[in-house]
């Protein structure tokens, strides 16, 4: 057998950055072309970014990108490029283009458009024409497709290795969930046995708005076997090395002082979790043009995680906790979260809200007089935290990170212009349970209670009123996260969840909540998708919406 050399080229695209792009893009070229590979790998739309949405709309944004793959082909060498971008052809195309010897000798043109969950692409893109054909590169027939084209049994595929095509070459913008990684590997594998080429998998690494992109490139030989895999959530040049038949137009690859065939033992699950959260927070920040972020610290799980991440995305040097106690602030909250900001090694400041409070209320007064106090005054100290953190952003450039997490976003317990301001929902997507296990994960992780313990044991509560704990409202977490996940990710009815053995009066009042929260939902920052299923692009219901569900 011969040896096919392949770079795989793990890079972090910023959307809508071509010229930038195109330079990270001819560098890794260049250190693959040093490296004596024969051809180098890089994901789904390196060019643009994944995903450009409406940008395909504009013409000016097409050309830019078919003139960046033109400006690479003239780069290339004797190792090959194989790079993703939009082309203009009868239509907008999601394409990778094959270049080698300062020329294009080829274009593939998605035939898959996915539409579902994340995806939109049938919006946008116009799928290949006619069958797939294969190309040669470097004297190897290699078959060039582009993501959703591997998920589909007897798809494009399928149809290059009856074409010939002895080595798959697969671009990919593949956004990350929990367990999508093993997802991956399961189609993968089950390609390679209904093809019998060993293929090479290239993924977009990085955070983009909603998505974050784990990278995980791979290569796989003919029986399945991983071969070579790069690093989860960071750029990454992987060199493997791939069997092939030999054939005199094939040179040897030269001699390499870097390893080959290396193979990534991976993350585990919470692990790998925690790391998406981190670059899609880091990417957020820096490719949004900030540098530095502010977060409410309240003393309670929530921003203490929010916390603790934003350290490990930007450094503490780049975050800024604001204590704003009021009437009905315990004193081991301010405590806490005087503690956490000790441990990070933080800048943090106590701006109390009372004089804010008081003088709102005074305001008030005349249009509450006779009233009972109620939640409108309980709001209006969320309200003023965050005018406050708004001003704070506003004079020194902070973007403000907010704290709340899926399980309040999906019952609407959460102030709206309150603790919803802010320009990045850090957590949420993760269950108030999950909350708890990423705050253990990371002490755990550090050998200490970076996260005070009191944090982990008091009771959740959002001290807006004397004596406050989050059970006076909503049942206890441990009975309602498993509720919401079914009623939110699984799409049941009311009715379903009864069938379950949920209590009916809770599932009519919680579900109620959900739907009746949708409008808030509209409202909040974007955050990063973890889960199979989050609120925003994955998940979108109309806000006016009177169905129930048959036997609710």
């Amino acid at each position: 057998m011969a040896k096919l050399r392949v770079a795989l080229g793990q890079i972090n695209s910023i959307v809508g950055d071509i010229d930038g792009n195109t330079e990270r893009i001819l560098a890794v070229l260049s250190a693959a072309e040093g490296a004596g590979c024969h051809v180098a790998v890089f994901p789904e739309l390196a060019i643009t970014g994944y995903p450009p949405e409406d940008l395909v709309l504009k013409q000016g944004f097409v050309r830019d990108s078919r003139r960046a793959m033109e400006r690479i082909a003239a780069g290339s060498g004797s190792c090959a490029a194989v790079v993703g971008f939009v082309d203009d052809e009868g239509g907008c195309r999601n394409a990778a283009g094959i270049a080698a010897g300062g020329r294009l000798i080829g274009i593939h043109y998605k035939r898959e458009l996915p539409n579902y969950g994340v995806f939109d692409e049938r919006r946008y893109f116009r799928p290949g024409d006619g069958e797939p054909v294969p190309h040669d590169v470097a004297g190897v027939t290699v078959g060039v497709s582009i993501c959703e084209d591997a998920w589909v049994p007897g798809g494009p595929v399928g149809r290059l290795a009856a074409a010939g095509a002895e080595i798959i070459l697969n671009l990919n913008a593949s956004p990350y969930h929990a367990g999508k990684p093993d997802q991956r590997l399961a189609v993968l594998r089950r390609r390679v046995a209904e093809t019998g080429c060993p293929i090479v998998y290239a993924n977009l690494v990085g955070g983009q708005d909603e998505l974050v992109f784990d990278g995980n490139s791979l290569v796989l030989a003919t029986d399945g076997r991983i071969i070579a895999r790069a690093p989860s959530f960071c750029e990454h040049l992987l060199v493997a090395e791939v069997d092939v038949a030999d054939r005199a137009g094939l040179l040897p690859p030269p001699p390499i002082t870097r390893e080959v065939n290396v193979v990534d033992p991976g993350m585990d699950g919470l692990e790998e979790q925690y790391e998406a959260l981190v670059l899609a927070t880091r990417d957020y920040v820096r490719k949004n043009g900030f540098t530095d972020v502010g977060i409410g610290l309240s003393g309670g799980i929530d921003s203490s995680l929010v916390a603790v991440i934003a350290v490990d995305a930007l450094g503490a040097d780049r975050v800024h906790g604001v204590l704003m106690p009021s009437r009905y602030s315990s004193d081991h909250s301010v405590a806490d979260a005087e503690a956490l900001g000790r441990n990070l090694g933080i800048d943090h400041r106590v701006i109390p809200v009372e004089p804010g409070h008081r003088a709102f209320l005074e305001m008030l007064a005349p249009s509450f007089d006779g009233l009972e106090p109620g939640l409108a005054e309980e709001n209006v100290q969320s309200r003023i935290r965050g005018t406050l953190l708004m001003a704070l952003s506003n004079k020194f450039d902070w973007l403000i990170l907010t704290t709340g997490n899926k399980s309040e976003s999906a019952v609407g317990y959460s102030t709206l212009y309150g603790d919803t301001a802010g320009a990045y929902a850090v957590i949420k997507d993760l269950w108030k349970l999950q909350v708890y296990a990423f705050a253990r994960y990371r002490n755990l992780r550090a050998g200490w209670d970076l996260i005070p313990g009191n944090v982990l044991v008091k009771p959740p509560s959002a001290e807006l009123r004397p004596d406050q704990r989050d059970d006076q409202s909503l049942p206890p977490y441990e009975e309602l996260d498993p509720l919401l996940e079914a009623y939110v990710e699984d799409d049941l009815t009311p009715g379903d969840l009864c069938r379950q053995g949920y209590a009916p009066e809770m599932v009519d009042r919680i579900t109620g909540l959900v739907d009746r929260a949708e409008y808030k939902r509209r409202q909040n920052p974007p955050g990063v998708r973890i889960t199979a299923k989050a609120f925003g692009r994955d998940r979108r219901l109309p806000i006016t919406n009177r169905y129930r569900g048959a036997g609710a």
